[in-house]
């Protein structure tokens, strides 16, 4: 008899683990919620570390899934999941059900809100925004200019934006931000070749393959200047721009500068989605809020409940890289699971 899996989130991790079920001859039905496939990467321009266009990755994936064996549902949400008979049933804003043997849910994550951290000023003040709206202006323009028009001669950018953050509530690491500040600030550099571009970290975690060598470029071919300290508070100035104060904890004395431009590193937290789907389920989260397992070291792409499997960040932070590989992993546990 043909199996069947429901693949619940269209961005990379339900694309590459429905195209990889579909190689094996598994049927999949593909639901996303918004009107298109790719996720967060779609909201992208390059990545690091080597600056690829991110549109190849989702043309890519995009074309693995013209497969007989692959059903996409888009603009489509789930109101409810149960199981009768061995078989789930998936119910959608459509009016449809759905029967399926299994459930993988690859519903992704969110962006933690900047306007939470009110000391910082987004939402309020003009030239403070966040790596995701520096993303948007390299996408569209060839120039960087702030709020006025003007080119900023001095930014700043922040890490850990709602990550390691006991005041947010997020402890965990995004492991991403330290990474996409180095290679926003080169492509910032290779724009506006004299502007000044400070990073203030609280360490940087360059663990990937090729992190560390574009973190050494960034300073010694780019001047890009690395301030060990977090940012305690940022005021508007009569002129628009801002003044920032921090400690530079190295030196350990306190830092107060100028800054025409600032950029907020905001991080991965649980997404809403993923949330209201694992209550409905049953599913057990960790205190992070992200899909806890049992096991993390033999059985990462288990739930605590039986044909309920996960890919990518529905369960922490991870790389483009990282989220290939797991809902490769997820696909296959799932062939074994319904074999």
């Amino acid at each position: 008899m043909t199996k069947k899996v429901v693949i619940i989130g269209g961005g990379i991790a339900g694309m590459e683990a429905a195209s990889t079920l579909s190689r094996m001859n598994i049927d999949v039905l593909l639901i996303e919620k918004k009107q298109q496939l790719g996720g967060h990467v779609g909201e992208w321009d390059h990545l690091f570390p080597n600056f690829r266009n991110a549109r190849e990755i989702t043309r890519s994936l995009l074309y693995d899934l013209q497969d007989k064996h692959i059903k996409i549902c888009t603009s489509t949400e789930i109101t409810g999941i149960s199981k009768k008979s061995g078989k789930f049933e998936v119910r959608t804003t459509q009016q449809q059900t759905f029967k399926a043997d299994s459930i993988l849910l690859s519903t992704g994550f969110d962006l933690f809100d900047a306007r939470k951290k009110e000391e910082y000023g987004y939402g309020i003040y003009e030239n403070v925004i966040t790596s995701v709206d520096l993303e948007q202006k390299l996408k569209e323009s060839n120039v960087l200019t702030m709020a006025s028009g003007v080119i900023p001669k001095r930014i700043a950018m922040i890490h850990c934006v709602g990550s390691r953050d006991e005041k947010s509530g997020y402890f965990h690491c995004s492991k991403v931000c330290c990474i996409t500040a180095v290679k926003q600030a080169i492509e910032v550099k290779q724009k506006l070749p004299h502007a000044e571009i400070f990073c203030f970290y609280m360490d940087l975690r360059m663990y990937g393959k090729k992190f560390e060598e574009l973190y050494r470029e960034a300073q010694e071919k780019w001047g890009i200047q690395f301030v060990r300290g977090r940012l305690s508070e940022a005021a508007e100035n009569m002129d628009g721009s801002l003044q920032i104060k921090s400690e530079d904890t190295l030196s350990g004395r306190p830092l107060k500068m100028n800054v025409d431009l600032m950029v907020l590193m905001i991080g991965m937290v649980p997404s809403e989605s993923t949330t209201f789907l694992g209550k409905m389920l049953g599913i057990h989260f960790s205190e992070d809020g992200f899909i806890n397992h049992d096991d993390i070291h033999l059985e990462n792409n288990l739930t605590n409940v039986p044909g309920i499997f996960t890919a990518g960040t529905v369960t922490s932070p991870m790389t483009i890289t990282d989220t290939i590989a797991d809902a490769r992993s997820a696909a296959l546990k799932i062939a074994t699971y319904i074999s």
